[in-house]
């Protein structure tokens, strides 16, 4: 592996810091208590490209890859993790499944309004008593001469009340299990769907999420994506393209605990010196520079390994989002130990960056989840 960036990963790098700078944060702090979203600031980074990584030119991509993709998304999540969650729902979600299984109709219709955001795209898994267990989904597809009928109820999506389409899991067979599930293209405007905002939620307070309820909403057949029963796997190997994203905002939240963190010791003095002379803080700052460094290793070797065309990067990418949101939380938590009481507070930033990194150990497939995925590899039940 060339641990080295390109002169254009550079450059997209930075740029995706100066955006955040100058157009998020600006309005962070208030937008924060405020709950508020600003779909202008989603509308300006598709304009800028970039949710353009993955997409060829002909749907008005760069296909710079998922290190650019990655390095942008950390970049952002430096300054907000609220605003590096874009780069899930215009890319690395509904755009992998467009590019790697529908066929070519749907990928016209929808391609390049995710890649500009003059659409704002989802993917709807989760549900009121299926999380971690996929197959126990409740949401049917039933289908008639001329389309699908939706039933069933979405919960804890992000983008929610905001999107106007993506990709939703639905059981055509229930009785078939895993083999029963399918996977839709659907337009959110479609008549029996509706969306409802959450709000009552610990972190990420930048970041719309919300329930998408579906009541006899009838879907054209076209809106099916491969064939019926693909949709298991197609959520496993879209999944593995979001928890890198996951784990790339992950590596952009312990990278600002550790500066903050490290201003404040500079600063702070306590018994005639500043905090930072004392070993037991320099324990915590070692080990928080070691925790971020590994995790970061971790999710540009996930990214190189797809960018380089590897098969199956399932391992790779478990690894990535596992560490990186044990990192995350971890440096999050050592920074408000070191602040103090003032880590308690919500004038610093570091108590945001604290409820923040807790997503990241429940998005796109738990600790445990990841945890059990690297042992199967580890133990030979999976190859």
């Amino acid at each position: 592996m060339d641990f080295s960036l390109t002169k254009e990963q550079i450059a997209m790098k930075d740029m995706a810091y100066d955006f955040a700078i100058k157009k998020v944060k600006p309005t962070m702090e208030e937008d924060e208590k405020e709950h508020k979203f600003r779909p202008e600031i989603v509308k300006q980074m598709g304009q800028l490209g970039m949710f353009g990584c993955l997409a060829p030119e002909k749907y008005d991509g760069s296909e710079a890859g998922h290190l650019a993709a990655t390095l942008m998304a950390t970049e952002l999540a430096r300054v907000s993790p609220s605003w590096g969650l874009p780069f899930n729902l215009q890319q690395n979600g509904p755009q992998t499944v467009l590019l790697n299984f529908a066929n070519e109709a749907l990928r016209e219709q929808y391609l390049k309004d995710l890649v500009n955001a003059t659409k704002f795209g989802c993917f709807a898994i989760t549900e009121p008593n299926s999380g971690s267990d996929v197959v126990s989904m409740r949401t049917t597809a039933t289908e008639v001469d001329d389309g699908f009928i939706l039933n069933g109820t979405k919960t804890w999506i992000s983008g929610v009340p905001y999107v106007d389409c993506g990709v939703v899991y639905a059981m055509t067979d229930k009785a078939a299990k895993h083999k029963g599930m399918s996977a839709f293209f659907v337009d959110f405007h479609t008549p029996g769907i509706t969306q409802r905002a959450i709000t009552t939620k610990l972190g990420l307070h930048c970041a719309p999420t919300g329930e998408i309820f579906f009541e006899e909403a009838k879907i054209p057949k076209s809106a099916l994506v491969a064939n019926k029963g693909d949709g298991f796997k197609i959520c496993m190997a879209m999944l593995d393209n979001t928890r890198l994203s996951s784990a790339a905002r992950a590596v952009g939240v312990s990278q600002s605990c550790i500066e903050e963190a490290v201003k404040y010791c500079n600063e702070r003095e306590q018994f005639g010196q500043p905090i930072g002379q004392f070993q037991m803080i320099q324990e915590q700052i070692g080990r928080m520079s070691v925790e971020h460094e590994a995790a970061k290793l971790l999710v540009y070797r996930c990214a190189w390994a797809k960018d380089s065309g590897k098969k199956s990067t399932t391992l790779e990418t478990s690894m990535a989002k596992y560490y990186a949101a044990e990192s995350a939380n971890f440096c999050a938590s050592e920074a408000v130990k070191i602040f103090g009481s003032y880590g308690f507070s919500s004038e610093y930033p570091v108590e945001r960056f604290f409820r923040d990194a807790k997503s990241y150990q429940i998005v796109e497939g738990t600790s445990n989840i990841q945890k059990m995925i690297i042992a199967q590899f580890a133990l030979g039940y999976r190859k």
